[in-house]
């Protein structure tokens, strides 16, 4: 195995990871599953302090990095991508905060599937955090009557996750890919039926649901809302301001050091605070408090995720992941829990070192010595190389697949997942706690639907 790049696209630059390093990680995620349904005077004092328990959990994973692996660069590299993270979701949460959106009536089953099959095609232009930003709040006004939690959980699996499949805009791994070499219009050649295939069979699972949910309400209720509200856009220069900061996350790889593209994201949420009606803001119902959530919970979920990666990193050969099906449950189960850019990285390089094993020749050959641009433009030939063979394609799509539709398995499987989440309760919604989310709706709904595709499609 190519050990060096595997560490490099996790963000592992050396050292064995041992698995027990792995415990705060699954701690944090304990915590916040569990601390929610604690009796009262500690769930308060969970509420009170979980940034300061995240810290905590973090700095340990840190410490042990530092005076124990002497790895310096592995924190450096998280820390910088916690503070992206946390640029792109908080510019996106605050200027979505100043579109308002009002949705004539309430919205009926077939409303709502119109509305989420949107969602899922937008969240390829502007990225499942931009569409779910710019759609929850309208969607959570529609159903303002019946809103329950699985309008909010089947919003997370189209648009949050799902439906972002298709472009390197729609979801991180897959703009990851992009970068490497896979061409931007590659995956929506090669995936489009087997993206109908699941949002479509996701979207009818939840017609079924809404349908029993719309027929419990009382016909006057029905004519009464349907009467009320008019359709009504407002905060347009909010739309200016998302597709800068969409434009932004393409801003070239040698700009990073300088941290153009966050300095753009946070210009533009500053804008947007500033410029955007009071009246916008108060019929939004906008406030810091989802944004300060999701910022103190990921900073423990990034440092605590840290070993898990380079484990993974470090042992991903000893998997057994050989077939496409394999690596598409493979890079998807992890993919529900931890990061998936680097975890799609992880599997990516795991694809190309086996087909490079298998067939050595077709690969264009190892750059010894040279410039870290000619090293660049040699992975992404093999990764050209690895697509355009009929079997060995089969591997990148399955990874690719994995890690954007398992994201939707779990709250922190994709940044938005959480987000939406905050919104939803901050808005008065009774979410589904952590293994509620799990076991109610992922596990009997969306597992099925994602394993049958995969037969489908990949076996």
């Amino acid at each position: 195995m190519n050990l060096p790049a595997l560490f490099a696209s996790a963000g592992v630059s050396g050292g064995a990871i041992p698995l027990w390093l792995t415990a705060p990680f699954g701690l944090l995620l304990l915590l916040i599953a569990v601390m929610p349904l604690s009796p009262e005077r500690i769930k308060h004092f969970w509420e009170k302090h979980y940034l300061h328990i995240a810290l905590v959990l973090g700095l340990s994973v840190v410490g042990y990095y530092l005076f124990k692996l002497h790895d310096s660069t592995t924190v450096i590299h998280t820390v910088k991508e916690y503070f992206s993270f946390i640029c792109l979701i908080g510019s996106l949460f605050v200027v979505s905060g100043g579109i308002h959106i009002k949705v004539k009536g309430e919205a009926t089953p077939m409303v709502n599937v119109v509305f989420l099959a949107i969602g899922a095609v937008l969240a390829n232009f502007i990225g499942t955090t931009g569409a779910s930003m710019v759609m929850i709040r309208p969607y959570l006004r529609m159903n303002k009557i019946r809103i329950s939690a699985y309008h909010v959980v089947f919003f997370i699996f189209v648009v949050s996750n799902c439906g972002g499949a298709l472009t390197p805009i729609g979801d991180p791994p897959l703009f990851l890919g992009y970068l490497r070499g896979v061409p931007f219009f590659w995956l929506i050649d090669q995936v489009l039926l087997q993206w109908l295939v699941t949002v479509g069979a996701v979207l009818v699972a939840f017609y079924l649901f809404d349908r029993w949910g719309y027929a419990k309400v009382p016909r006057q209720v029905k004519q009464k809302i349907e009467a009320d509200d008019t359709w009504r856009f407002e905060g347009g220069i909010n739309v200016l301001l998302l597709l800068a900061i969409i434009g932004a996350v393409f801003v070239p790889e040698q700009c990073e050091p300088y941290f153009v593209r966050e300095i753009i994201m946070i210009a533009a949420a500053i804008a947007s605070y500033k410029f955007t009606a009071k009246t916008v803001h108060e019929e939004n119902q906008f406030n810091f408090g989802p944004i300060k959530e999701v910022a103190s919970l990921f900073i423990g979920i990034f440092l605590t995720m840290m070993p898990a990666l380079g484990y993974i990193a470090q042992h991903g050969a000893e998997f057994g992941v050989k077939k496409p099906l394999q690596y598409y449950v493979s890079s998807g189960s992890l993919s529900s829990v931890l990061d998936n850019a680097p975890t799609y990285a992880t599997f990516l390089e795991l694809a190309k070192t086996t087909a490079q094993s298998e067939r050595p020749a077709d690969f264009p050959a190892p750059v010894a010595a040279g410039s870290d641009d000619q090293k660049a433009a040699r992975e992404r030939a093999v990764v050209q190389t690895l697509i355009a063979h009929p079997t060995d394609k089969l591997l990148v799509i399955a990874v690719s697949l994995g890690a954007v539709f398992f994201g939707a398995m779990t709250y922190i499987g994709n940044g938005p997942n959480f987000m939406v989440k905050s919104i939803a309760d901050s808005a008065g919604v009774k979410m589904p706690t952590f293994f509620g989310y799990i076991f109610k709706f992922s596990l009997p709904i969306l597992l099925p639907i994602l394993i049958l595709s995969g037969l489908i499609f990949l076996s």
